[in-house]
């Protein structure tokens, strides 16, 4: 007679798993605690070969009715197949400490989106100071009208040469790459998480924008009599129904042509003649002749609220085109 293989409790449980084969294992393991599938996992890989009776032999250990098992081979190299198909990395990395089942660490998170979100005039600056390849190859990695911009608040000079080396840039090396991105990451973004306040001036803007423009001009005193920081950052986001005249032609074809003759005509109820006509000068022939129609029979009747609502709806429509970079507000600071 063969001596009996002397087994822990832990390996006489991975050895019945083993048996039950990957489906029927796999469920089970969903029950057992961390702990417990530590324990199973060491003790499966200390097993050998199990001949049948002593597997049956653990089968009525346990008081299962595992009457057809078979005997088991390389029950260490099945129990880590089984518990691989079974569980994730993580899980496997988390129950065993084990630097085997450790998922490789991600990467930094990529830098372009964030650097998109600066002022152009902030990531210019940087750029400014380094190499002419250097900044080709950040701008070459931006969205085209971000780029752009960046661009714009170069010199000519600077311009030039730049532009010249991105259109005969080839591609660059993933290590050159992660250089200019550690660079950009450590200097701009670092500094821009602890000094940029662009967010905080378009969260203010956003609430000014909500008032009418008298009460709008009222406030922006009082914040400038008390001395709040980084006002010209939010005079540069303002805008109001009466500042349409100050848009170029350009952009107020382009806001109209977006908005409905309706929308525009109740909007246009009550206006001043000057305001009416920058308006009704961007919008085509037809249209007009509809709106102008449409004001001389008067504004009695139509709510107030109303007239109020359609012009809000043009002023955060601006806003948003100008965030867009369809084109620029114009400097209200002056504007009576």
């Amino acid at each position: 007679m063969t001596t009996p293989v002397t087994l822990t409790r832990a390996q006489k449980a991975a050895a019945i798993l083993v048996a039950m084969g990957k489906p029927s294992a796999s469920r089970l393991l969903k029950f057992f605690k961390q702990e417990e599938l530590k324990a199973l996992i060491e003790g499966a890989r200390l097993l050998r070969t199990i001949p049948q009776s002593d597997l049956e032999r653990i089968v009525a250990e346990f008081e299962a009715e595992f009457t057809e098992g078979a005997g088991l081979l390389d029950s260490a190299d099945r129990m880590d197949t089984i518990l691989n198909e079974s569980l994730s990395p993580e899980e496997m990395s988390a129950i065993m400490g084990d630097r085997k089942f450790e998922v490789a660490p991600e990467g930094p998170p990529p830098i372009w989106p964030e650097l998109e979100k600066l002022e152009p005039a902030r990531l210019g600056a940087f750029l400014a100071g380094e190499h002419p390849q250097t900044a080709a190859m950040v701008l070459s990695k931006l969205a085209p009208q971000t780029a752009a911009g960046v661009l714009l608040t170069l010199t000519k000079a600077a311009r030039g040469e730049i532009i010249k080396r991105m259109v005969t840039m080839a591609n660059v090396p993933d290590a050159a790459a992660r250089i200019v991105e550690n660079r950009l990451r450590s200097s701009v973004l670092t500094e821009t998480s602890t000094k940029d306040t662009s967010a905080g001036q378009a969260r203010v803007a956003s609430v000014l924008n909500e008032l009418d423009k008298p009460l709008l001009e009222e406030v922006m005193l009082d914040l400038e009599a008390a001395g709040t920081p980084d006002l010209d950052g939010v005079r540069a986001r303002l805008f109001a129904f009466e500042d349409l005249p100050l848009l170029t032609q350009k952009a107020r074809v382009l806001l109209f042509d977006g908005l409905s003759t309706e929308l525009v005509t109740l909007a246009l109820r009550g206006t001043p003649a000057g305001l009416a006509e920058a308006v009704l000068s961007a919008i085509g022939a037809r249209s007009r002749r509809m709106i102008e129609a449409e004001l001389g029979q008067g504004s009695d009747g139509v709510p107030l609220a109303d007239i109020t609502a359609a012009r809000k709806t043009i002023v955060t429509t601006t806003i948003r085109l100008s965030r867009e970079g369809a084109f620029e507000l114009p400097s209200t600071q002056n504007a009576a």
